[in-house]
């Protein structure tokens, strides 16, 4: 009889044994030497983080009851990685200590598997295409997540002890208060309500190509999106090319990713106005200048990009990119690349409908910020390894179907003592979680009560430069080179 802790020689392998496998091909070039803990800790580095993948794939109702899964799962290997007996209060006390630590081991080592394992999906146009977004995620009502994640002119005189007495006070008396009559008032109690609700900010860096995760931020509902994706910048690939929608415009934003070596595609419109014929480099069809006039005052030099114009059948993209030259990267791979930036809104729909983060269930912040990293690590932890089993046996990058994975994981996970029959082993059930070629009918018409219906994106202002501008930018562009 095979025991979950122990291979079995006969072939017949338990669930704990494969998560085990899965675990150690995922892990196996992290470097631990940097984490140590204390000597009188029983939780191993490997184990801590095995636990918190686990912990983050269960399908269980509650958190207490992923963390006990999560820890059976860990303490039974024959290693020992977890201890014997502990609390969840004891073991998120660990991973809020360590959660940061860990995880910029594990994001470096799963970036590289995906460019050794990938090489061939890994680049489009010798570059790394990733796509850039943002979405929210609900928090719990409670006092400790309004207190660090709703939005600033809510938040930031209700911190600390005086703060949680003044929240409550302000609860009470809304509940004293009578429900306003009219609809005006009541519209306005919604609406203030509303934006006190705690949520979190999501800011992520998306593999369009392998469609899996590559580097996220969080933050209080009222950060900057924008701002997020700056902090990201320098850990980019020298080859990366972020690719956006009209929220990641302005001039210093792209004067950095152009200053740092990397390369953009992103849409603008209405709220961007470009300059023609300013004569500071060789001019072609389609070279456009982003020059706002706080950039002209501080005699900043204008910044030269390209203009790629893309019809999709019922409204025009313009689309701009760092990447003057076309035998680099046509117009042709430019709206290529735009057209796959879509595929981040998919996986915001796959993290928070299908894997269930819609709405983070910790009460308190710095557990709720524990919940959203590790359930993205565990989410890419699982993609990652069914791409590598489907390339190894069908030699090809096919589109993966996240609700089987989830449901291959979870499958193992809640069996891991039981003994894996023939072809229903977590290997078998990866290799078939695929999406299915039948073609859906178009849905566009369909009045859906709740669907938004948003106005076409303005094209961007284009003017042509005056004399004085040139001249003006002949200046600036000479002092820049002589300080060069």
């Amino acid at each position: 009889m095979s025991h979950q802790d122990k291979d079995c020689p006969t072939g017949n392998k338990t669930s704990a044994q494969e998560l085990r496998a899965v675990i150690n091909g995922l892990l196996r070039g992290v470097d631990w030497k940097d984490i140590q803990f204390r000597k009188d800790c029983k939780w191993t580095p490997f184990g801590l983080v095995a636990a918190a993948i686990i912990w983050a794939c269960s399908t269980k109702g509650t958190l207490k009851e992923r963390f006990g899964q999560a820890h059976r799962v860990v303490h039974g290997w024959k290693e020992k990685l977890a201890p014997a007996k502990t609390s969840y209060q004891a073991y998120m006390k660990m991973l809020v200590r360590w959660t940061i630590p860990l995880l910029g081991c594990l994001l470096c080592v799963f970036q590289t598997v995906m460019e050794r394992k990938f090489p061939d999906e890994f680049r489009f146009a010798g570059f790394v295409i990733l796509a850039g977004d943002g979405s929210k995620l609900r928090l719990a009502r409670t006092l400790s997540n309004e207190g660090r994640f709703s939005p600033a002119r809510y938040s930031s005189s209700t911190r600390g002890k005086k703060g949680k007495r003044r929240r409550k006070a302000d609860r009470a008396k809304a509940r004293a208060k009578k429900r306003p009559r009219s609809v005006a008032a009541r519209a306005e109690h919604a609406r203030h309500k509303k934006s006190d609700c705690p949520q979190m900010a999501l800011t992520l860096l998306y593999h369009v190509l392998l469609r899996m995760p590559w580097e996220w931020r969080i933050g209080p509902s009222d950060e900057s999106e924008r701002e997020h994706l700056r902090q990201m910048v320098p850990t980019l690939p020298k080859d990366a090319l972020v690719v956006a929608d009209c929220g990641f415009v302005g001039y210093d934003f792209w004067s950095e990713l152009i200053a740092s070596g990397r390369q953009f595609v992103i849409r603008v419109g209405g709220n961007v106005r470009l300059l023609r014929k300013l004569g500071v480099v060789r001019e072609s069809n389609g070279i456009v200048y982003l020059w706002p006039k706080s950039a002209t005052e501080k005699k900043r030099p204008p910044l030269v990009l390209r203009l790629v114009v893309v019809h999709d059948g019922r409204q025009a993209w313009h689309l701009v990119t760092s990447v003057r030259d076309p035998e680099q990267l046509s117009d042709k791979q430019v709206a290529q690349i735009y057209r796959m930036r879509w595929r981040i809104e998919l996986f915001f729909r796959h993290f928070k409908r299908t894997f269930g983060r819609e709405k983070l269930r910790s009460h308190k912040a710095e557990h709720a910020e524990c919940e959203a990293h590790w359930s993205l690590a565990g989410l890419w932890a699982m993609l990652l390894h069914t791409q590598i089993e489907q390339k190894q046996a069908t030699g090809e990058v096919k589109q993966v179907s996240v609700a089987k994975v989830c449901r291959a994981f979870g499958q193992a996970i809640d069996e891991h003592r039981c003994v894996v029959l023939r072809g229903e082993s977590l290997r078998d059930c990866l290799l078939t979680a695929l999406t299915d070629s039948y073609k859906r009918r178009d849905r566009t018409s369909r009045a859906h009560p709740r669907k938004k219906y948003e106005p076409p994106t303005k094209p961007p202002r284009i003017d042509e430069a005056t004399q004085l501008q040139r001249e003006l930018a002949q200046q600036v562009v000479k002092q820049t080179s002589k300080k060069g």
